[in-house]
């Protein structure tokens, strides 16, 4: 009305009401004009609305000025909402986003407990304070969620009560009004306490994702400050659960490495929750493929190098002849180590600790499957085979004798555009052919390895440090 009016913001007075939710306006005042006739149509975009609609919900009192001025602003300038740059649009848009958070705070933390009305039944009812006014806009969320039970939610604006049929709406209640704990909250405690993972605490995020405003009226939260002082000391008990060290015989089969493994807790990243990925192919295998870690899609598969990198993979072992049924593809750290953004799981690298405790695995993979020859795909790899983490810019491509006899090739593949991925493209295919001719070569060694017959690439491995041959200066092409 004001806006067809033609009454410019800067002659209207807003004073919000002071009663129940919902009643968001308490009268408008204009000061030093009378009101004109309305005599033009208003305008407004879909994104304005879909903003006003939640805005409007805010506590902020100058939220209704905010919204006039963009209304009158929107009958001039109809791209105005595209304009995020613009302090109005700003300023609208981050009101909107808190409100849109209360709401679902309000889904995630309102906690029910059981009461006996006067005619028997049973009726749940919680608690809630929220920040801005949306419980209304909740309603009916929590109908449809708990359609078919008696319930009420109690707030110091609005109160709803449900009784499965009708929803009716009641003036704002007192924190005494909400009943005390029930049985299954003991019951409840004791279970939050029981999957409280150590291993995987951040407190900034938790803290992020459910503000301490909202602890008081959890039974869970009152465990939380204890959970979380006690939680390095919990860490060490997990780990000591799961064993300090590894047992003095190491597995005979691939089966009792795959057990082990699922049921290893001896670093952080066993513990994180996800399930250990064992290595995959024949259990004698002349070429043993080592990667650094599995991924997000190779934990959900249970498989090592099944994502983008197993893809990438393939497709280089298939150009450079080399069959990936008869090779054995395993990690060095078992478990997958990352970080959650959203719903994504991003990866994190292993730390050198990490990776040195899950060595004593993959010595026993290869003391089973006996390989002829090691490529170790990163510094990671390289590390859990030599104990220290090998420069590979130097070592790559060049092969040299492991203590038990066969030959370690370190190699990696970087992810670049254009020049760049072209030129490490061709380096780890040709790295890759001259792996298929070393298995391609005459008969093994009475050792059982075939012989090493290319002095530019020949060396060992003693004590964990590269001693090159002769012409060891030449590239693994000459």
């Amino acid at each position: 009305m004001l806006a067809a009016a033609r009454v410019p913001p800067e002659d209207i007075v807003w004073t919000p009401a002071s009663g129940a939710e919902g009643d968001l306006f308490s009268g408008i005042a204009v000061a030093g004009v009378s009101m004109p006739p309305a005599n033009r149509p208003v305008r407004a975009s879909r994104a304005f609305l879909r903003l006003a609609e939640r805005v409007i919900l805010h506590r902020d009192d100058r939220r209704f000025a905010l919204l006039y001025r963009l209304l009158w602003r929107l009958q001039d300038d109809p791209r105005l909402m595209e304009q995020a740059a613009d302090s109005d649009v700003h300023r609208l848009t981050i009101l909107a986003g808190q409100v849109g958070r209360e709401i679902h705070k309000m889904r995630a933390f309102v906690r029910f407990r059981a009461v006996r009305e006067d005619d028997g039944a049973e009726r749940y009812v919680a608690w809630f304070e929220p920040d801005h006014h949306v419980v209304r806009a909740n309603a009916d969320f929590f109908v449809n969620r708990f359609a078919s039970q008696r319930w009420s939610i109690l707030t110091p604006d609005l109160c709803l009560h449900w009784d499965g049929a009708a929803l009716a709406e009641a003036p704002g209640a007192n924190r005494d009004d909400a009943p005390p704990d029930d049985a299954a909250e003991a019951l409840w405690q004791r279970y939050y306490a029981a999957i409280f993972n150590p291993a995987r605490l951040k407190v900034a995020t938790m803290v992020k994702e459910m503000p301490r405003r909202y602890w008081k009226n959890l039974p869970e939260a009152r465990l939380i400050p204890g959970l979380i002082a006690g939680a390095q000391a919990r860490e060490a008990a997990m780990v000591a659960l799961g064993g300090n060290t590894f047992p003095q015989t190491s597995p005979e089969t691939l089966d009792e490495i795959a057990a082990g493994i699922a049921a290893c807790r001896r670093c952080p990243i066993g513990c994180n929750g996800t399930r250990a990925v064992p290595g995959e192919g024949p259990a004698r295998a002349r070429l043993l493929i080592v990667g650094e870690q599995p991924g997000d899609q190779e934990e959900q598969a249970g498989r090592p190098f099944v994502g983008p990198a197993g893809q990438l993979l393939n497709m280089h072992l298939a150009r450079a002849g080399i069959d990936r049924a008869l090779l054995r593809i395993t990690n060095a750290v078992k478990h997958f180590k990352f970080e959650r953004r959203g719903r994504r799981r991003l990866h994190q690298n292993p730390t050198a600790g990490e990776i040195d405790r899950c060595r004593w695995w993959l010595d026993a993979e290869r003391s089973i499957t006996k390989p002829d020859i090691v490529l170790a795909l990163g510094a990671g790899a390289g590390r859990a085979i030599l104990g220290r983490t090998p420069s590979i810019g130097r070592e790559r491509g060049l092969a040299g004798r492991l203590d038990d006899g066969s030959l370690l090739v370190p190699s990696f593949l970087l992810r670049l555009d254009g020049e760049g991925r072209r030129r490490e493209e061709n380096c780890f295919q040709q790295e890759l052919v001259t792996l298929r001719h070393m298995l391609d070569e005459s008969a093994p060694s009475a050792c059982g390895h075939p012989p090493f017959r290319r002095s530019g690439r020949a060396g060992s491995y003693q004590g964990g440090k590269w001693l090159p041959g002769p012409d060891s200066n030449r590239r693994p092409s000459d």
